[in-house]
């Protein structure tokens, strides 16, 4: 049986390059951003998404994180501009956490870790984390409809870009990164929410999912560039 990656010792981000050999290579992500060297690239234009609520389709644990699943078989949920070459559609969001509120976020801004960090990718936020009594423990889901994802973004518009990698396996270098200036603001008691899932099975010795984050990897000359001054 082949091992599976994870985020333990012995199968954790230091390992991926011994299954997947690009998780050591030149534009790997999250990285650090140091914003003293980010310059405002006045050709980056402002982003916009759509979302259409009715697309979101069902959330899940799959060990590793939870999950919300949406139709993607058409145009329903878009996001369009900025640096992206295309509009891209929603698929899916996850989220990654840490065990206690000082860490957690895979990008790190002037060395400050956040609680978390959303990859796609409030009142609203409250029903996402009410959805978790319903998937405890690994292989679960439950239908989850009725989402509007847009609520997860901040007031401000302002982002900073850099070519980069999905941070889990098999850790392809595809991605254009959109990492918004401004963070969102969750409670200590809607993190210990998220705290709560399991990575083990029902009928499995319960084992808390938390530390389910990428260190910062090198960034090796890559050029981050910001949509504001």
């Amino acid at each position: 049986m082949a091992k599976e990656w994870g985020y333990a010792s012995h199968n954790g981000p230091d390992h991926w390059h011994e299954m997947y050999p690009i998780a050591k290579g030149d534009n790997q992500s999250p990285i650090e951003l140091h914003t003293k060297d980010i310059k405002h690239d006045p050709s980056l234009q402002p982003w916009s998404a759509s979302y259409d609520p009715g697309s979101a389709k069902t959330i899940l644990n799959n060990g590793k994180t939870c999950r919300v699943v949406f139709d993607d078989t058409y145009d329903r949920s878009m996001l369009r501009g900025g640096p992206l070459p295309g509009p891209y559609r929603l698929r899916q969001f996850h989220l990654h956490w840490g065990s206690s509120d000082d860490h957690g976020s895979e990008h790190v801004v002037d060395g400050v870790k956040y609680a978390a960090e959303i990859g796609r990718e409030k009142g609203e936020f409250q029903i996402f984390l009410d959805a978790l009594d319903k998937i405890k423990t690994k292989g679960k889901d439950a239908p989850f409809t009725h989402f509007d994802p847009s609520c997860l973004f901040p007031a401000c518009r302002d982002y900073w870009t850099y070519h980069g990698s999905f941070t889990t396996p098999p850790c392809e270098e595809c991605i254009v990164w959109l990492l918004l200036k401004e963070p969102i603001t969750v409670s200590s008691d809607q993190m210990a929410k998220l705290r709560s899932l399991f990575c083990s099975a029902e009928n499995e010795p319960p084992v808390p999912m938390v530390g389910n984050w990428r260190p910062p990897q090198p960034q090796k000359g890559r050029i981050v560039r910001a949509s504001f001054k």
